[in-house]
C-alpha cells in the first residue's frame, strides 16, 4: 500500500532544476555583486543571473550559458556554492536551484543583458535591494563563503589586476572581511607565504614615493593561512 502511494506521488512529481550565479567584484572600493533586473511577473525586482537547466546540459554548462546570455560575462571560474530547495523559494513553480559563485577582476566591463531583462548592474553588497526568489539568502551565503575562502586560500588573486601594490592587496582583504588589518603584520605574513613576488615595476600615486608592484606567483588553488 505504501509503495503504491509513493509511486503515485512520483508520477505526479513536477520539480524543475535551476542554477543561480553570484558573481563578485570590487568596484570603487566596494564589494559588489552582479544583478539583473526582472520583467514580466517580477517586473522591477533585481535578481542574481539564473535560470532553468536544459535537458541536455550539465549544471556547470547551464551556469556558464545563463551567465553569458544574461550578463555577457564569460570565461570565469564558477564554483558550486550550495543547493537551495525550500518548497516556496519560487512563487510560480517548485524549483530547486544549485547556486554558483565566482570572483572577477574589477575591470570586467561591457556587461549587458538580453531583451528579456531591463537592466544589468554591479551593486554594492551593503546596498543590495530586496532580491527576487530567495536570492537574498543565496547572496548572504555566498558572501560568507567568500570571506572564508580568502582567509585560507590564494583565491583573492581573482579580484585584483595582474600587478598590484601591497596596499591594494590589503584593501581587498579589508573590504571583504569588513575590518581593518594591521599593516605591518599583514605585509610580514603575506610575503612569508611566498604566494606573491615583486616585479620590476612601480606605481606612483599622488605625492607619495613610488610603490613596488607585485604579482601572484601562481593562480592555481593553494591552501594558505592568510588571516
Amino acid at each position: 500500500m505504501k509503495d503504491s502511494k509513493i509511486k503515485k506521488e512520483h508520477a505526479k512529481q513536477n520539480i524543475k532544476l535551476a542554477v543561480d550565479n553570484c558573481i563578485f567584484t570590487i568596484k570603487d572600493g566596494k564589494l559588489c555583486v552582479l544583478l539583473i533586473k526582472m520583467k514580466d511577473k517580477l517586473q522591477g525586482h533585481w535578481a542574481l543571473p539564473g535560470g532553468l537547466v536544459n535537458n541536455n546540459e550539465t549544471l556547470d554548462s547551464a551556469a556558464k550559458r545563463i551567465l553569458k546570455t544574461q550578463t555577457s560575462v564569460s570565461d570565469v571560474y564558477l564554483e558550486q556554492l550550495y543547493t537551495f530547495g525550500d518548497v516556496k523559494r519560487d512563487p510560480f513553480a517548485r524549483v530547486i536551484s544549485t547556486a554558483y559563485f565566482a570572483l572577477v577582476p574589477p575591470k570586467t566591463n561591457n556587461i549587458k543583458t538580453s531583451a528579456k531583462y531591463s537592466d544589468v548592474r554591479w551593486i554594492p553588497v551593503k546596498k543590495l535591494p530586496g532580491l527576487a526568489y530567495d536570492h537574498d539568502k543565496i547572496a548572504k551565503y555566498a558572501k560568507q563563503r567568500l570571506a572564508d575562502k580568502i582567509s585560507y586560500t590564494n583565491a583573492v588573486w581573482s579580484l585584483l589586476p595582474t600587478k598590484f601594490t601591497l596596499t591594494d592587496l590589503q584593501k581587498v582583504y579589508e573590504i571583504i572581511l569588513g575590518k581593518v588589518i594591521d599593516k605591518r603584520n599583514f605585509r610580514k605574513k603575506i610575503l612569508a607565504l611566498d604566494i606573491i613576488h615583486p616585479t620590476s615595476e612601480t606605481k606612483i600615486k599622488g605625492a607619495h614615493r613610488p610603490a613596488k608592484l607585485y604579482e601572484f606567483s601562481s593562480t592555481k588553488p593553494k591552501i594558505v593561512e592568510i588571516v
